[in-house]
C-alpha cells in the first residue's frame, strides 16, 4: 500500500487519547499540566503529552506545547512575529534579531515575565490552527506528509468533515515511513 492510499485516519490520535485542559486554565496551570503530561509520557501512562486546549463550549480551539508557553511569556512577540509571516523569514535571522532589538522583546529578566505572565490565561495567548495544520480524516497520509514537510509542523489537526477527531504527529508518520523504508530497501 502507498502513502497515497493510506488514509489520515488510520494514523491518527483520536482527541481522547490527549490529555486537555480549559483555555480559562492560568500560565501556571498550563506549565503544571504540560509537566504531568510530560511525566505520564514517560512513565507509559498517556501515549500524547501535547495538551489540547477547549473553550466553555467543550470545543477544542488548539493544542498547548511547551514552546507556547514560552511564547505565552512575551505575549508582544506574536504581534512582531505573526503566524503568517514567519515561514517567509526562517532562514532570515538578521530580519528577526532587528524586529527583536526594537520590539525590546525577551528584554526584562525572566523573574519579571514570569511575574507578569501570572494572571494570564492560555486563550490569552494560545492559537487557533492554521489552515496548513488542518487536514481530513479520510485525505492520504500523503498530502498530510506534504503538510508537514511544507510547514514544518509537528502535528496536525484531523477533521472529520468539520468535527475535530484526533490529531496526526510527524513521529507516528515517520515511524510508518522508517518501517516501509527498512521493507523496501532491505535495511
Amino acid at each position: 500500500m502507498s502513502l497515497n492510499e493510506d488514509k489520515v485516519r488510520n494514523f491518527m490520535k483520536p482527541t481522547n487519547k490527549f490529555p486537555m485542559i480549559p483555555d480559562t486554565a492560568t500560565f501556571a496551570a498550563a506549565v503544571l499540566a504540560l509537566e504531568k503530561a510530560q511525566e505520564d509520557y514517560m512513565t507509559g501512562k498517556r501515549e500524547c503529552r501535547t495538551l489540547l486546549v477547549y473553550d466553555q463550549n467543550d470545543k477544542i480551539v488548539g493544542k498547548l506545547t511547551p514552546i507556547d508557553v514560552v511564547r505565552g511569556l512575551e505575549p508582544q512577540y506574536e504581534s512582531v512575529m505573526s503566524p503568517d509571516v514567519h515561514p517567509f523569514m526562517r532562514n532570515v535571522q538578521h530580519v528577526l534579531d532587528t524586529m527583536r532589538e526594537r520590539a525590546m522583546l525577551w528584554s526584562k529578566p525572566i523573574d519579571d515575565l514570569c511575574a507578569s505572565a501570572q494572571n494570564v490565561r492560555i486563550k490569552d495567548f494560545i492559537q487557533a490552527p492554521l489552515p496548513s495544520q488542518i487536514v481530513q480524516a479520510d485525505e492520504s497520509l500523503n498530502l498530510a506528509l506534504h503538510h508537514f514537510v511544507a510547514a514544518r509542523h509537528d502535528t496536525l489537526f484531523v477533521l472529520d468533515g468539520k468535527k475535530l477527531v484526533g490529531m496526526l504527529r510527524f513521529s507516528d508518520v515517520y515511524r510508518e515511513i522508517a518501517r516501509r523504508l527498512k521493507d523496501v530497501c532491505r535495511i
